[in-house]
């Protein structure tokens, strides 16, 4: 029996809407449909474990072919299959779970699994027709559903922890200790209270809170890399989230970008933080990890699926820059991981210097 939760299952479900509706429909940065654009579907490229499987649209016939096997569904089958599996996902309140219904379907057109083989970096790969440009491009997608709890863009880790100096300091070792001791409860559980700590440094005891650098070399050398100037952006960028009530990246870039800490020259409004960020989200979306050296080439994914709440799939791709871009900046927020796992928040002296950790996660809004 095949179970998974609804990110899992969303996949399946993409393939059936894709196949049903025999379009692909691209998105703007709110999440809707682009009025008057849309992709017609050759076909549909999926890996499995037993081989890679090719979905051809022929008219109102899907041609399924792979594995020494030919069959022929008619379109008609995938729309109704979508339409039950949708229902199903959205009902369903547990973790993981089954469907029988869909799961004998699926092995019917020999697809064994829910999730691609993880070996290949897109869930889905797609040739479309774009009448624009009369080209056939072949374009791979990770896959990203509404339908379940939302993922992450840029996963936590003490690779993402940007170290900051507490420069001028008047505290004592009993105010440090108190600082360090603010926590959030809920229930039973404690957890650091990091946006506390921060704003009494800054409110309180009037410090300045100063950029040293970032706790992990490769991802510094990674972000200089896409951008010079980029740890230090997204280091300021940390710092406002950590002092206020906002999340929202777009939002706080915003600010950032009005504050203009770094000094960018705004004589012909130059939009220097806003391009920076959209840059770094592109290429962590597109491969780049904090861990590993990165080269500025992209994985064989180009972009996402997205599914949304009623059920519609919209694609972003960097085969269309800007709205990948718009999608990513406007989706996006920052979130606090936990620093008792990633070692943050916490003053620390060395050398006589105190210091603190702050750490970067990021993830979509649902």
């Amino acid at each position: 029996m095949i179970t998974g939760n609804k990110g899992e299952w969303s996949e399946i479900y993409t393939l059936f809407k894709l196949l049903g509706d025999i379009h692909l429909f691209p998105g703007n940065k709110q999440i809707e449909k682009i009025k008057d654009v849309v992709f017609p579907i050759l076909k549909i490229f999926r890996t499995e474990n037993n081989g890679l499987f090719e979905y051809s649209i022929e008219d109102e016939i899907i041609v399924i072919s792979g594995n020494d096997t030919i069959l022929e569904i008619p379109v008609q089958t995938f729309k109704e299959k979508a339409i039950f599996l949708l229902d199903i996902i959205k009902q369903n309140k547990q973790t993981t779970f089954s469907v029988p219904e869909i799961e004998e379907f699926m092995h019917t057109i020999n697809c064994l699994s829910l999730k691609a083989n993880s070996k290949v970096k897109s869930d889905i790969t797609i040739v479309i027709h774009d009448q624009r440009t009369n080209q056939q491009p072949i374009l791979g997608f990770s896959i990203k559903s509404q339908l379940g709890s939302p993922s992450t863009l840029l996963n936590a880790g003490r690779t993402t922890n940007f170290i900051y100096q507490i420069k001028d300091p008047n505290l004592s070792s009993i105010e440090i200790d108190r600082i360090n001791s603010l926590v959030i409860v809920r229930g039973k559980k404690h957890s650091a209270d990091i946006k506390a700590r921060v704003k009494e440094l800054k409110d309180r005891y009037n410090c300045q809170i100063s950029f040293l650098k970032t706790e992990n070399s490769i991802f510094s050398n990674n972000l200089r890399l896409i951008d010079s100037k980029l740890p230090e952006i997204l280091a300021e960028i940390l710092l406002k989230y950590n002092s206020s009530d906002t999340a929202k990246l777009s939002s706080i870039v915003e600010t950032v970008a009005a504050n203009n800490p770094l000094n960018f020259d705004g004589t012909n409004h130059h939009p220097f933080y806003h391009y920076k960020v959209k840059r770094f989200l592109t290429d962590t979306s597109l491969g780049m990890m904090p861990s590993k050296v990165w080269s500025g080439k992209f994985e064989a994914t180009g972009g996402y699926l997205v599914v949304k709440d009623n059920g519609d799939v919209l694609c972003y791709h960097v085969y269309n820059r800007n709205e990948f871009e718009d999608y990513l900046f406007h989706n996006t927020k920052l979130e606090t991981a936990s620093s008792s796992r990633h070692k943050f928040g916490e003053i620390y002296k060395e050398n006589g210097n105190l210091f603190l950790k702050l750490n970067l996660q990021i993830r979509f809004i649902k």
